[in-house]
């Protein structure tokens, strides 16, 4: 085997502070906080003159992660139209299994977060939406009914 876990998910960000609320109302804990600059940063990720603020929140289990990065230097770029649709190529969403879909939707919604179609319900196992949040990124919610 070659991979021995999935540690983290990268998503750019403007509004650093919007982000962090974001999933912190998901339910996500703040791991840390650090600025990332230098010659090693600038060799790790292909760019010139990198300074940046990262942020890990981690989930409640302690088993996922999501970085959010704001790019001071150089400034960030956006590679796809804002609000790109579910079929443009990509990552287009990271996906979270919730307790209550209804509470925790309507508790991103003060967030600023929008809900991307409707919520619809798969058989009778799931319960599903995606909301775009903070800088347009997207993430699925999902409730396992039963």
């Amino acid at each position: 085997m070659t991979i021995r876990r999935m540690d983290n998910v990268l998503i750019v960000v403007n509004d650093l502070e919007a982000a962090i609320a974001f999933f912190t109302e998901l339910g996500m804990e703040l791991e840390g906080k650090a600025l990332v600059e230098g010659s090693w940063a600038d060799r790790v990720v292909g760019l010139d003159g990198v300074r940046a603020d990262i942020v890990m929140m981690r989930t409640p289990d302690g088993h996922g992660r999501v970085e959010l990065t704001r790019f001071h230097t150089p400034s960030a770029i956006s590679s796809e139209p804002q609000n790109a649709s579910a079929n443009t190529l990509g990552i287009r969403r990271i996906m979270f299994t919730v307790e209550d879909l209804d509470d925790i939707l309507a508790r991103l919604l003060t967030h600023g977060a929008e809900l991307v179609g409707e919520v619809a319900q798969y058989e009778d196992s799931y319960r599903l939406c995606f909301v775009r949040g903070p800088d347009g990124f997207i993430v699925g919610l999902s409730e396992q009914l039963g």
